[in-house]
């Protein structure tokens, strides 16, 4: 266990003549720098780009580098770690505590540091007079060079303490990053990304939702005005949470910005005995300097090497998927179903997946949350029968559940209801009729783990849809403190359980559609439904924006029906395919009522997806936009790229340019077919060009730099059409 050093005021004066050092983490691509003198705040020096040597910063200081300014407090110093509060800083305080009104003064210094684990630097800081340690660990992951921050604090006074805000750390950048990207959004319109120039002033986003949220997700990055898809510097940030947060972008007195970032604490909700300590979540910042899609892949890569966790250690091949909400919604016939499952299993689908309104009392949204066991009604013998026939069709068999919630009309909430998070003596806050179980409590966690443990032992269930459908409000608990940070790690810690009870079964996070997509919630499930929506133009924006932070092989992506039911649309099946085939590939429709030419049509893109999903979800993934509106996709892996490329409306011109396809860039030799052509091209009824019909015959032969630099020439599309390439590496560099 920790013990602070014992420093007084005077020796911290003293501590101060000593000179500083740089201590430096090195990635493949990235370095980051972090000023250290004992006595003092360390402070940032670089983040950016390798720099090997630095012999400037080492000698000289960030406070030998500066002089100080008229009327300012006499002090001077860089962008620090942990700024502190009232002490003459212009930062934003990473912590803002108390203890009864008093000890809100705080200003930590360094006490000792470690780095001597590669890749990693240990800070402990301390403020003796007001009782409080400070733990932040900065670490480069090797595999993605995704830098990695966690903090801890301690209380180590005699009395409580408690927290009004805590932040990870702040992070210092150069001044050239003066843009922002980020996502906002709403239900069924999750991951809409904007960008734009930082306000003098900052830019702060905050969610009080308890969850991830439809609107401000925990991500943003920080952009040079030259910064594109491709080219230029990129900082792109992550708090992998999957509660209440807090991401700010602050101004500094050099001119330029710095990041903080952290949980959004609720009044009361941090309070530290003595003898207490708080962790916080995870901050993770991906470098790039080739764009905003460098940093995305290294946050892909970073996600799939060091947060999910697959049954038996690694992904299998992702089922093709089919859901049966919008097929029969709470309409559950045993009868109908069967039929449904026969007709999946006809046309390739791997996995059936059972939605709401199979339990107890389900036939609407108005009653049941709570009551986790079958209906008599509908299932008279329980779930057995129709597990038996999904898996004797060679499927396997998933199941939808929402173990966080209770609706008032239901068995659960007349026996306990106190077992909803509440404020006593307020009129209970619902949300599609149901209220929200304080999971914190031991004797709920208790109750939900035994129901689903009961399910996935008497049962052969493979796949829970964990759905999750409305936000917290008056989230009080049992004791009436806030407890929405608690109900998240309660969560995790359910989840946990779960899943060393039962290791095959894989998790979908599901919520509302995409309110909780985070790493946080990654660390304890396998998969993200990221929208209610299965409108395929609607999809295009969002899957763009989701494809920023989560890499295709865990973003649920299915064929809906036409018209969707969440905008009144209607797409061709063939479109719809193409957008599904980059993701997860599933179905969310009555299949069974599909002509036969249709049932064709979509057994063609089921088993274009199995033939390709290696590279889909092995690859590296890319995406980006051409100038005339065109978006493509594209996973490439050692032999093989998938491109997919996309219109949605119109084209403005009567010939589509050519598309730049970067990260093929180098001396290799591929062979380009065109697998589908989708919607309609703007040719001449009877002439088409000759390299056109080569992309459908045999494929035509491109050079990587070729395709990089001159690019890649296409027909042009008309509006709702998508083009899909599979690109072949030729081994060496010669012509076969």
């Amino acid at each position: 266990m920790y013990s602070p050093t014992k420093i007084s005021f005077k020796q911290q004066l003293e501590i101060q003549m000593i000179s500083h050092k740089i201590l430096a983490l090195h990635g493949r691509a990235t370095t980051v720098m972090i000023e250290v003198t004992l006595g003092k705040m360390p402070v940032w020096r670089y983040f950016g780009a390798t720099l090997k040597s630095a012999p400037g910063a080492r000698q000289w200081a960030v406070t030998d580098v500066r002089a100080p300014l008229p009327a300012s407090i006499d002090r001077l110093e860089g962008v620090p770690l942990f700024p502190g509060e009232a002490n003459g800083q212009k930062f934003s305080p990473a912590l803002s505590m108390h203890r009864g009104g008093l000890d809100w003064v705080h200003e930590c210094i360094l006490t000792q540091w470690d780095d001597s684990t590669e890749g990693t630097i240990r800070l402990v800081l301390s403020d003796a007079l007001v009782g409080i340690s400070v733990i932040l660990v900065l670490s480069l992951a090797p595999e993605s060079d995704v830098l990695r921050m966690r903090t801890q604090l301690k209380n180590h006074g005699n009395a409580p303490l408690e927290l009004q805000s805590m932040a990870v750390a702040t992070i210092g950048l150069p001044s050239a990053a003066r843009e922002i990207g980020y996502f906002t959004g709403q239900w069924a319109q999750e991951f809409q990304w904007r960008r734009h120039a930082i306000a003098p002033t900052g830019w702060e986003r905050v969610s009080r939702a308890g969850r991830t949220s439809h609107d401000a997700v925990p991500a943003w990055c920080m952009l040079t005005p030259e910064t594109a898809q491709f080219v230029g510097q990129a900082w792109c940030a992550h708090l992998a949470w999957s509660g209440n947060h807090r991401v700010s972008v602050l101004p500094t007195d050099g001119g330029s910005f710095c990041l903080q970032a952290g949980e959004y604490l609720a009044p009361g909700e941090a309070f530290l005995a003595p003898g207490d300590s708080i962790e916080t979540p995870e901050l993770l910042i991906s470098y790039s300097s080739n764009g905003l899609d460098g940093a995305s892949v290294a946050l892909h890569e970073h996600l799939q090497s060091a947060v999910l966790k697959w049954p038996g250690g690694r992904m299998r091949p992702r089922p093709v998927h089919l859901n049966t909400w919008e097929a029969v919604y709470f309409r559950h016939d045993l009868v109908e179903l069967t039929d449904l499952a026969g007709k999946a299993s006809s046309l390739g689908i791997e996995r059936f997946v059972l939605d709401d309104g199979w339990f107890q009392g389900r036939n609407d949204d108005l009653a049941a949350l709570g009551d986790w066991w079958p209906d008599p009604t509908k299932y008279p013998a329980g779930l057995a029968p129709l597990i038996d026939h999904v898996r004797g069709l060679g499927m396997e068999f998933g199941l939808w559940v929402e173990p966080e919630m209770v609706n008032p009309d239901s068995q659960l909430f007349r026996n306990h209801p106190d077992w909803a998070l509440q404020i006593s003596g307020r009129e209970f806050v619902t949300g599609r009729n149901q209220l929200v179980l304080d999971v914190f409590r031991p004797e709920v966690a208790d109750y939900l783990f035994s129901k689903l443990d009961v399910l996935l032992r008497d049962n052969a269930i493979s796949y829970l849809k964990w759905d999750m459908n409305r936000d917290l409000a008056q989230a009080g608990g049992a004791d009436g403190r806030a407890s929405y940070r608690r109900q998240v790690h309660s969560l995790y810690a359910l989840l946990d359980k779960i899943r060393a009870a039962h290791p095959t079964v894989e998790i979908e996070s599901c919520a509302a559609g995409g309110a909780r997509t985070d790493y946080g919630i990654l660390r304890h499930t396998h998969r993200l439904w990221l929208s209610d929506n299965n409108d395929a133009l609607s999809r295009l924006t969002i899957q763009s924006g989701a494809f920023r932070l989560f890499p295709p092989e865990i973003a649920g992506s299915h064929v809906g029906p036409a018209p969707a039911h969440t905008t009144g649309r209607s797409q061709s099946l063939e479109f719809r395919g193409a957008i599904s085939l980059f993701g997860h590939f599933g179905i969310e429709a009555d299949i069974r009522y599909l002509s036969d030419g249709d049932c064709q049509i979509l057994a063609g893109w089921i088993s274009l997806y199995k033939s390709l999903r290696d590279t889909l979800h092995h690859g590296r993934f890319h995406q980006g936009n051409s100038a005339t509106g065109l978006t493509w996709w594209m996973a490439i892996d050692d032999h093989r790229a998938v491109l997919g490329v996309f219109r949605g409306t119109q084209p403005d011109s009567a010939n589509e340019p050519e598309l730049l396809l970067p990260p093929l860039t180098g001396d290799a030799l591929w062979r380009v077919r065109m697998e589908r052509c989708v919607g309609k091209i703007r040719a001449h009824a009877s002439i088409d060009a000759p390299l056109f019909d080569a992309y459908r015959e045999g494929g035509a032969i491109f050079s990587g730099h070729e395709l990089a630099q001159l690019g890649l020439p296409l027909p042009t599309m008309n509006a709702e059409s998508a083009l899909i390439f599979v690109l072949d590496r030729l081994p060496g560099n010669a012509l076969d």
